[in-house]
């Protein structure tokens, strides 16, 4: 398929409006769009519009190549002080029966049953509670990093260090400093959910605010460290509340360089305080993901979340700007499950990931989480045995 031909295609669709055609121009020519092409690509971009358009960025970032990781999950614990709207996850803890709070000796249980797989991240992430301190995770890191030390340690986001350090009167440059130290190498996107303060405050009341989250973040870049960044899309939010969280991300970057990946987190309407609200569509799901892709100009990565939207459309959104599917994940809880997501079971073997992201003609590339490639799987051959049935077969996309 030839990229340029089908948006020449796109662009001259006498159906265009003058507006969309200006803004698919930018990005051939490869010139930032607005914030207000951004709104119109929202509001008025259709689904193949926006693929085209993402699909030109995606391809001359990365081609062909799809990332995904080996790594596992670790939460200590899924009581919360904090009661967000949306989370089917957390307990309170006036109902600490319905969860679990893992001891540190727990928690370097589980990382020691990974010592015979060829893991290479452990993710960390989980409620707030006060037991789980700066002294909890700094001691845990050290174990970590002491019993495994090729092993990357992704944990907390700044909704955990901005409690933590509150707590322990540390400022987040100390604090920081204090985690890379003992042994934390990177952290992951969460707790972003929606920035804009209308929003927020009633999704996530309580928690560290939207310039907080940033600045965290910022202090992590400044001390040469890389970060992830995601969106909670789907719920009470406007069209242009996306565009405003997608701007301070834009912007934060151009400053530090320090976020690596996006990845746009679909709300899931089960067992929540928002379970009256629709989940939006796939068709919605894919143009976030392109409109995220185009817009986000300066972040090397848009990565689709498996387990949360299901394998068919993790390969389905490869079309739209994606480049990265995490990882096996080999999750120890429920975390996904609770909020009704596609996959009960989140966990996939490097044989089934790599069939997934081939059937799309795509070429499969592990890495490890800073995306230095571990091994390239495009001629690598696996039993038939192994091969999970239920995937698509869509046509080729790209050279």
């Amino acid at each position: 398929m030839n990229i340029i031909s089908d948006l020449d295609i796109v662009i001259n669709d006498p159906k265009l409006s003058n507006e969309l055609r200006d803004i698919a121009i930018k990005v051939v020519d490869q010139q930032r769009i607005s914030n207000d092409d951004a709104l119109m690509l929202y509001e008025q971009g259709s689904l193949s519009y926006l693929g085209s358009l993402a699909n030109l960025i995606r391809e001359r970032k990365h081609g062909d190549n799809t990332y995904f990781n080996r790594n596992f999950h670790i939460e200590p614990t899924n009581i919360c002080l904090y009661t967000c709207t949306f989370c089917s996850y957390s307990r309170l803890i006036k109902k600490r029966e319905e969860g679990w709070e893992y001891t540190h000796d727990e928690i370097m249980d589980i990382v020691k049953s990974y010592d015979d797989k060829p893991v290479t991240e452990v993710h960390l992430v989980g409620g707030v509670l006060p037991q789980y301190d700066v002294k909890f995770y700094s001691t845990l890191f050290s174990a970590i990093k002491a019993h495994r030390p090729d092993l990357h340690v992704k944990a907390l986001t700044p909704v955990e260090y901005h409690y933590i350090f509150k707590k322990d009167k540390l400022s987040y440059e100390d604090g920081m400093k204090l985690m890379l130290q003992s042994g934390l190498d990177s952290m992951p996107g969460g707790g972003a959910e929606i920035f804009h303060p209308e929003i927020r405050d009633q999704i996530a009341g309580g928690k560290c605010s939207g310039e907080q989250w940033l600045r965290i973040h910022e202090v992590w870049h400044e001390l040469g460290c890389k970060s992830n960044a995601t969106m909670l899309y789907g719920h009470i939010e406007s069209f242009w509340h996306r565009v405003d969280h997608l701007d301070q991300l834009r912007q934060l970057q151009d400053k530090t360089g320090g976020f690596q990946t996006f990845i746009p987190l679909k709300f899931r309407n089960e067992n929540n305080q928002l379970s009256h609200l629709p989940e939006v569509s796939v068709i919605e799901d894919l143009r976030n993901y392109a409109i995220s892709r185009i817009y986000l100009d300066n972040f090397d990565h848009i990565k689709a979340y498996w387990p949360m939207i299901g394998r068919d459309m993790a390969q389905l959104s490869l079309a739209f700007g994606v480049d990265d599917i995490d990882g096996t994940i080999d999750d120890t809880t429920k975390i996904y499950s609770m909020a009704g997501s596609e996959e009960q079971n989140p966990a996939l073997s490097t044989e089934q990931l790599v069939q997934m992201i081939k059937r799309v003609g795509r070429r499969p590339i592990e890495r490890d989480t800073l995306y230095n490639v571990v091994q390239d799987y495009t001629d690598v051959a696996f039993d038939s045995d192994h091969e999970y049935k239920g995937y698509l077969s869509l046509p080729v996309i790209g050279n």
